[in-house]
């Protein structure tokens, strides 16, 4: 039987962004760009879920280049994962604002074992997505940056959503980061039918960038809705 490590290895091995985009978009495929990429990841998953538990779904937005877009793990820079989960990176080091949020907020939470163990951490759109400058430069772009931009990888979206699904994700109540994201994963949703309900939690980059003062404070909330869904899952174990 395959394990849900092996599932979301596979799904990251083959993951291919054949659409089109408008003028002045990219995609970047960071298990195409670099091959020690997939290496880390699958190192990432084999520690962390190696088994066959059913899990929680967190929803991001789309990697970004010095996060996943580099490790292929969600909102996990090259410094936590080998900070946190000791796995080396030899080929890049980066340092993103999202994973010094999560992090923090897992290490409240007992560890990484103990928050990987019950949820999973993905985007509907699971390559980084960059956008052109007037300067001649590329940055980071959220999938709904740009309404045209929506509306081209919208079809792709869901049908990740459906494939993170059939990982081995509880559907009944999940987690989406950020209130403009969830506008959009309302809309897949209603489209889709994909989940039964929805928490809406402050995305950890806003977070960290907008409200570090209040940083303790969004954290103990992540912990209270997270720790509502495990509650409930003991109850019924």
């Amino acid at each position: 039987m395959k394990t849900f490590a092996d599932k979301v290895i596979d799904f990251n091995r083959h993951l291919h962004y054949t659409g089109k985009l408008p003028d002045g978009f990219q995609v970047m495929n960071p298990y195409l760009d670099n091959p020690e990429t997939m290496q880390v990841m699958r190192a990432f998953y084999y520690k962390y879920y190696k088994d066959t538990r059913q899990r929680k779904f967190l929803i991001g937005i789309n990697p970004s280049r010095h996060g996943a877009g580099v490790t292929g793990v969600p909102f996990t820079d090259t410094k936590r994962l080998e900070q946190v989960c000791g796995i080396r990176m030899q080929s890049a080091y980066t340092h993103e604002v999202s994973s010094v949020f999560m992090y923090a907020m897992i290490e409240a939470w007992g560890g990484a074992a103990s928050f990987y163990r019950e949820f999973y951490i993905n985007s509907p759109f699971p390559l980084t997505i960059v956008r052109n400058t007037k300067d001649g430069k590329w940055v980071n772009a959220n999938y709904y940056d740009d309404p045209q931009l929506f509306e081209m990888v919208a079809p792709f979206m869901i049908a990740s959503l459906k494939k993170h699904i059939s990982l081995g994700l509880d559907t009944s109540e999940v987690f989406i980061l950020g209130k403009k994201n969830a506008t959009f994963i309302h809309k897949l949703n209603d489209k889709a039918g994909l989940f039964e309900r929805a928490t809406v939690l402050e995305h950890p980059r806003y977070i960290e960038q907008y409200r570090s003062r209040d940083k303790q404070l969004y954290i103990d909330k992540y912990i209270r809705e997270l720790g509502k869904v495990v509650t409930k899952r003991k109850i019924h174990e």
